[in-house]
């Protein structure tokens, strides 16, 4: 008999006939003999409803995060209760559990807290007596008892997490797609979903704009060696199986395209090239709690250099108003900025074992002659900034050019 540890995100859960639907799933698994963990997220856009309401108070004080995960928490509170009364209806044997009755600790950073530990004992009992375990996804304890949040990707962390205490077989995440493409389908109508990918194609791709999964539960699923699958809660499509890489077959060179419009991009002209110049530019942007992506030097003849950098675009105008403050300190020449540009990327394992691929990327991208304005590499991945009026041209040209519509081998 295997284990599997379900997830359901919002818009699977979003109304009483979608919890139905996930429930006929939930029972449809345990008739194929299978034990079943399900872990849900908040009713879809009641998270969204419970930040606007904290708005509204506009608290700002120090113990401001705390309430506010006192009160997130609330909504996956919602979920469990109505899926396990749903079970209970079609007969399955069903328990509710919050995060702290499902044994997750956590540190206690409030609104984005990590897992430290999890006391499986309740949670293995129940599954011995033949209960279907309803577990709330994005919360935890810190060791004093408050309630914490995960943050971005929470419910997907503690699905991952808890499929690793429990030694399950496999964690299934349900979504409102099919599973991982090679590109977005709506911008790249030939988009195909993969039937398999590594855990770190499918952590390069999340980074760097992958919307399927969040970057910390693939993360923890590779650490720990849990194979993911990525399925619709809408049909009964096989989905994509995120494992290891499996040496016995030949990886394409190529596994994903992923892009990101939410770019923005500095340049610093005209700055003295000498020792603590990035530190000098870089250390207030980092003191502003503000991200940088991508970075780019380079070096004059005359020994000035022209440094540039990346962030996202929400961040834009603080950050230039950073920059011209620290232009004037250091006597740099001129700021420049651009907040319509976009990041592409192309992943794949293969490009380990095979040359040309950015000699080929650059050569589409020139035959449609598209500038390409920043380069960034590693092992298995190769990114790009473009205007962004020119990305879904760049997309499909590449996808088309790496045979990305061919079916898997």
């Amino acid at each position: 008999m295997s284990l599997f540890v379900q997830k359901f995100g919002g818009t699977s859960v979003a109304t009483i006939p979608l919890i139905e639907n996930v429930a006929k799933r939930v029972i449809n698994a345990r008739e194929q003999g299978h034990d079943v963990v399900v872990v849900v997220s908040a009713m879809g856009h009641e998270t969204d409803r419970l930040v606007e309401l904290a708005e509204e108070v506009d608290y700002q004080g120090l113990d401001g995060r705390r309430e506010m995960d006192v009160l997130l928490s609330t909504g996956e509170q919602v979920t469990i209760s109505l899926l396990a009364m749903m079970l209970m209806k079609h007969g399955v044997r069903a328990r509710s559990f919050t995060g702290r009755q499902a044994g997750i600790v956590t540190d206690v950073e409030y609104t984005r807290a990590r897992v430290l530990d999890i006391d499986s004992t309740r949670l293995k009992a129940e599954l011995e007596q033949g209960v279907v375990p309803v577990v709330a996804g994005f919360q935890g304890t810190d060791e004093q008892g408050n309630i914490t949040t995960l943050g971005r990707g929470g419910s997907d962390t503690t699905a991952v997490a808890l499929a690793a205490v429990l030694k399950a077989d496999e964690c299934q995440i349900y979504t409102d797609v099919e599973g991982v493409f090679t590109t977005d389908p709506r911008v790249v109508e030939e988009a195909r979903c993969l039937k398999r990918i590594t855990f770190e194609e499918m952590l390069e791709l999340a980074s760097l704009g992958s919307k399927v999964l969040h970057s910390r539960a693939v993360e923890f699923a590779s650490k720990y060696q849990v194979p993911l699958r990525v399925l619709s809660s809408f049909s009964d499509a096989s989905g994509t199986l995120i494992t290891n890489e499996d040496e016995s077959m030949e990886q394409p060179i190529i596994s994903g395209i992923t892009f990101t419009r939410d770019e923005a991009k500095l340049t610093m002209l005209g700055v003295k090239d000498v020792p603590g110049i990035a530190s000098a530019i870089l250390g207030p942007i980092s003191d502003a709690n503000i991200e940088v992506d991508m970075i780019v030097q380079n070096v004059a003849a005359d020994m000035s250099t022209d440094f540039t950098f990346t962030v996202r675009r929400e961040d834009y105008t603080q950050a230039m108003g950073i920059l011209e403050n620290i232009a004037k300190s250091i006597d740099a020449r001129e700021v420049t900025g651009d907040n319509k540009i976009a990041k592409l990327s192309m992943v794949g394992v293969g490009m380990r074992s095979h040359a040309g691929v950015a000699s080929k990327m650059f050569r589409v991208l020139a035959d449609e002659s598209i500038n390409i304005q920043m380069i960034s590499t590693s092992e298995i991945k190769i990114s790009v900034v473009i205007a962004e009026k020119y990305l879904e041209l760049a997309a499909r040209a590449l996808h088309s050019a790496f045979d990305l519509v061919e079916e898997d081998k």
